[in-house]
């Protein structure tokens, strides 16, 4: 279907009973539909916004074009949860009032002060001649849920020397003074990021471009994010444009991350290391952060990427985030293991130990949908070796060591029903040693891969037929042995 500028504009107050009824009877057929999973009811979901913990709750926000599944207007769709399981969907929470934010409330961040909650967006409005001026606004939400936009931007545009690319704002307190990271775009057509300060909140000054290693790198960075961990300073961000680098940089737009000294507040200088991707998958962009009530600083991405058309664009809606993930530093690298909340999701453990040569056991009293297993793998004699899984006729996701390749891999390439072959349907991460713990979550049309507590991790959309629940266990050219626990979930 081919989308007109004015569809692709309504606002959602303009939906017809009809048209959401259409929409809520082709996505309650989905097969893919996650089950532990964010995901919007219908349309189109990206970035999450917002991630703070708030009078007792988490609450995350997305971007959401509800018509279908395509990028037009967005609104921000709020969720909440006590523990960061079985998020609860509250609806609308922004959406385009005023002249500004005309075409859309796009992406931005949340802070706790005092007894409030304050929501930094962009918002988005173009002219006649589709010219697009951006600028950067606040709401206010109280402790009964209600939430005020302030009626005036409070950055009303960007400064000379950067184009009309200007969003994304990431707001943090540090002593008595506020500061804001917003991605931005030169105007030779460069990402980099602009730094700012407040001492109230609604009055904000630049105090220039946050000033990293890299001057042309991308063409746009999106979605900045800065915070510290154990005393260094990390940027995170979604760098747009880069080029392929023999195994990375594969996807179509990367989310990694800058690791240093703590950011100078006062000049906005980072000394850091080099830009480190922080996902090895396919599917992961957009990722924002907050601090957990016991000091962890949790993560939760997009699990999805723009551009790119997914099988379940045809059911009507797309997309979905990623499971909370609890990030640390680890041999100066940025890693992520899985919130320990999840476990709760759990039922019974299932456990299969197995020693095989040249061959494929199917790990007979394990099978399900949706379902997280940890496995120990140990090569032998092996020469690769380790697991399949959503395994059906003709289908099946591989996840194994390769020693001549000295490679984890993660392969789709037979996954289900195909999408953006156009950027390989494999991925990998050096490894060299002949042990490995695999910490897996599988959903309905996704799987996330933890390697040996965080060391690497894989994001990736699967679309595998119904019935595709089988998992067995490979080793190829000699023996090898596992010990794999399943739990569903």
């Amino acid at each position: 279907m081919e989308w007109t500028r004015e569809q692709r504009y309504r606002t959602f107050d303009t939906m017809t009973t009809a048209e959401q009824n259409t929409l809520l009877s082709s996505v309650s057929t989905s097969f893919w539909r996650q089950g532990f999973h964010i995901q919007p009811p219908y349309g189109l979901l990206n970035d999450p916004n917002g991630f703070t913990w708030f009078n007792g709750r988490f609450y995350l926000f997305y971007q959401w074009f509800p018509f279908g599944p395509v990028h037009g207007l967005k609104n921000w769709y709020q969720t909440s949860s006590a523990q960061l399981t079985n998020w609860e969907s509250d609806g609308i929470a922004l959406k385009p009032e005023y002249d500004h934010e005309s075409h859309g409330i796009f992406s931005g961040s949340g802070l706790v002060y005092g007894d409030k909650l304050y929501l930094f967006y962009t918002a988005n409005h173009r002219n006649d001649e589709w010219e697009r001026k951006s600028s950067q606004c606040v709401a206010i939400m109280e402790t009964d849920g209600t939430i005020t936009k302030v009626k005036k931007p409070i950055i009303a545009k960007q400064p000379p020397g950067y184009t009309e690319h200007f969003r994304d704002p990431k707001v943090w307190q540090a002593g008595n003074r506020f500061y804001m990271v917003i991605g931005a775009q030169r105007d030779d057509m460069s990402g980099c990021i602009l730094f700012y300060d407040s001492e109230n909140l609604f009055d904000w000054k630049l105090i220039g471009e946050l000033q990293t290693n890299e001057d042309q790198f991308g063409f746009m960075w999106e979605c900045p994010d800065y915070f510290e961990l154990d005393g260094r300073g990390i940027l995170l961000f979604s760098p747009q444009g880069l080029q392929s680098q023999g195994e990375s940089y594969q996807n179509l737009y990367q989310a990694g991350t800058f690791v240093g000294d703590r950011l100078d507040l006062k000049s906005g200088k980072l000394t850091h290391a080099p830009f480190q991707e922080i996902d090895a998958g396919f599917d992961f962009y957009a990722p924002q952060t907050t601090a957990a009530p016991d000091g962890r600083r949790l993560l939760i991405g997009w699990m999805g990427l723009p551009e790119i058309a997914y099988p379940t664009d045809q059911e009507g809606w797309a997309h979905c985030m990623t499971i909370p993930r609890e990030l640390f530093l680890q041999n100066g690298s940025l890693c992520q293991r899985p919130a320990r909340e999840l476990k709760e999701l759990r039922g019974p453990a299932v456990t299969e130990k197995h020693q095989v040569s040249s061959t494929h056991t199917l790990l007979s009293s394990f099978s399900a949908k949706r379902y997280e297993l940890a496995a120990t793998i140990t090569l032998s004699s092996a020469k690769k070796a380790g697991l399949a899984l959503c395994v059906g006729e003709q289908e099946q996701t591989l996840l194994y060591m390769d020693r001549m390749l000295n490679r984890v891999v993660l392969d789709r390439t037979n996954s289900g029903v195909s999408f953006a072959e156009e950027y390989g349907t494999t991925r990998s991460v050096p490894y060299s040693k002949d042990h490995i713990k695999l910490q897996i979550f599988v959903d309905s049309s996704s799987i996330e891969v933890f390697v040996n507590n965080g060391e690497a991790t894989f994001t990736a959309r699967i679309f595998p037929q119904e019935g595709s629940t089988g998992i067995s266990f490979f080793s190829e050219d000699g023996s090898s042995s596992i010990k794999a626990i399943q739990w569903e979930y």
